[in-house]
């Protein structure tokens, strides 16, 4: 397969037709290399137009709701931001393309690792991962420009917003299996939040956000 052909193709044919027009985001998409990002086994679906499977029931989004999720937080090149959810890394890698510096969080251990080396070999350095719980446990140090959920929540935990900047922006991927909705959530002051609703779509559940058991009587 000619990657460099067919990167470019998942760009003009599959994104950017799915109305991603940010030029910084279609210029990232096209320079960072994809097929490097996916497991090994999956190198030659790197470019499709399907979530691939990563382990531990987590997958890498499709390329069109990378692109979507790139243009709707519309970072600049000063912005801190906070991915709650590594995978392959290839969306920190994305990030760390628009943004100053990317924090990435991952509960498995294995995908910071993996992640850690994909970065170091693409020469990207801005982006520091951490192994940790984030819906319950782990706190960072600061605040921050955007903050960008990779798996779904039942609901957003208050204290992903309590992260934000004032006028920060906050992308998670809420609601219930098979219909979620990706919502962009403004910090405006004070503790005040403006909501909006981008589309729908559907991603496996990041650990302790799922939705309450139903019981059956």
């Amino acid at each position: 397969m000619n990657f460099e052909q067919a990167r470019q193709n998942m760009v003009e044919n599959q994104v950017r037709p799915w109305e991603v027009l940010d030029l910084r985001v279609l210029d990232v998409l096209a320079r960072v290399r994809r097929e490097d990002f996916v497991p090994p086994q999956h190198r030659q679906l790197a470019f499709a137009d399907v979530a691939l499977p990563l382990g531990h029931g987590e997958v890498m989004m499709k390329p069109v709701l990378e692109g979507r999720v790139l243009q709707a937080l519309d970072l600049k090149p000063t912005d801190r931001v906070l991915e709650i959810g590594t995978g392959s890394g290839f969306l920190a890698a994305c990030l760390a393309g628009l943004a100053e510096h990317v924090t990435s969080i991952d509960i498995h251990a294995d995908f910071t690792a993996a992640a850690g080396q994909r970065l170091a070999a693409a020469g990207i350095e801005n982006v520091a991962l951490v192994t940790g719980e984030a819906v319950e446990a782990w706190q960072p140090a600061g605040l921050f420009d955007a903050v960008v959920v990779t798996g779904a929540v039942y609901q957003i935990p208050s204290r992903f917003l309590a992260w934000l900047k004032p006028g920060g922006r906050l992308l998670a991927v809420r609601g219930e299996s098979p219909v979620q909705q990706v919502v962009l959530v403004t910090h405006q002051e004070a503790g005040r939040y403006h909501e909006a609703s981008l589309l729908e779509t559907d991603l496996p559940y990041l650990a302790h956000a799922e939705p309450p058991r139903r019981f059956a009587f």
